[in-house]
Parts: C-alpha cells; structure tokens; sequence
C-alpha cells in the first residue's frame, strides 16, 4: 500500500502556526504528517514521522521496515505494537490510498479514496526510538483490518479508516480502554468509498506528481 497526502492547515507545531504544506505519494520509510495529541499541551499537533514503526527496544532501525502495518487482529499482544496501541495512536491524513489489483495480464493499480473526496484520517500507532549514537527517531504504522466490499476487490486488507466522531478517543483525548478500541479497527463502509483506475507510473519509486492520482480508461 502507498498512499498520497496534500495540505493541510489548522494544527500546531512548535509553539506556532503552521501550515503543512505536501503533496505527492509516499512510501517507506518517508518522512509523513502524523496528527497526534498532546497531553501537556492539551491540544493536537502535525508532525512528520518516519513511516515503517521502529519498537523502543530495536536494536537496529531496519526493523521498522517490518512494521509499515500493524494488523489490527491481535494489535494488542504483538510485542512490536502493544504498548504504542495503548498510549500512543495517531491519525495519518491522506486524499487517497492504492492498491493493485491481479489481472491476467499483470497488476493494475487503483486509487481508493472517500466518496466526497475528503481527507480519510488511517489509524496509526506511534512510537520513539533512540539509536546508538544518541539520535531520536519518531517513527508509525499503520493499522489494517479485513477489507470492505469495495476493497476486497482488490486486495485482501485494507487501512482502518477513522470517522471524524471517533477522532477524540482514538488520539487518546478521551480515556478509552481495549474494549473501546478495537471495535474502532472496522472496515469502512463500501458505500462512503470510492476506487479508479489509475497509471502503471505508480508502481515506480521515481515518479512523485498529483498526474499518478488521475483516473486512466482500460481497455
């Protein structure tokens, strides 16, 4: 799965406003904007972080490279996302994700994203990682779950995606426990998404322009 992000404005950073401003598609192990809470400051920030979730306790930072998704079957056990999905969840704003699908003839890729269009918020675990040398590094997965109608047509998983009303539990601004949580982890419903068919250039690391996004006709 890549996905793709635009701007986005309206959150702090740094003790000042900041407008985020990306376009593009990302992957691995690309630096992302990231919304999480605060508690200090009691408020939401906007941040960028390392895609691919590296545990406090890695020895070595390829791990992340592992742990681009957290299945949200069994999230709250797995050694490498347990404690993150206790105090640590995140929103990851994005325009759209792609998935490819098998053809006869190979893979074709599609963008998914939200009927209206909107910004869909994935669900996401975070986490800090100090290196050998001394070096911080915030890094995030995102949590998948069995795919809805819609996505089961192109692959057998599919990113959570958060309604707006479960926003304040998810980022931890509401006290929450397990038994609230994973029933959070949900497949979207079909009806509220949307997926086209969009250019092979997607699959190439090298190309990264709002062209890769629009719709193709098939033969």
């Amino acid at each position: 799965m890549s996905a793709r992000s635009r701007s986005h404005s309206g959150f702090r950073r740094s003790g000042r406003r900041r407008i985020f401003r990306r376009a593009g598609t990302w992957r691995r192990p690309t630096p992302c904007p990231v919304v999480r809470y605060d508690r200090k400051a009691g408020q939401r920030t906007l941040d960028l972080l390392r895609w691919g979730l590296i545990p406090y306790w890695a020895k070595d930072i390829k791990v992340g490279f592992a742990n681009i998704n957290a299945k949200a079957e069994g999230i709250e056990t797995r050694r490498a996302f347990r404690d993150a999905f206790e105090r640590r969840r995140c929103l990851v704003p994005v325009d759209n994700f792609y998935e490819w699908k098998k053809t006869p003839t190979g893979k074709q890729p599609y963008a998914i994203a939200l009927a209206d269009r909107g910004i869909m918020a994935l669900a996401g675990l975070w986490e800090n990682w100090k290196s050998s040398a001394g070096e911080w590094v915030r890094s995030f997965a995102i949590v998948t779950t069995k795919p809805n109608e819609l996505c089961a047509q192109l692959h057998n998983r599919m990113p959570v995606v958060l309604a707006p009303e479960t926003w304040p539990t998810w980022l931890g601004e509401e006290p929450a426990d397990e038994a609230q949580l994973k029933p959070l982890l949900a497949p979207y419903p079909s009806e509220a998404m949307i997926c086209w068919p969009v250019s092979m250039r997607v699959g190439n690391v090298k190309n990264n322009d709002p062209g890769l996004v629009q719709p193709i006709s098939l033969p």
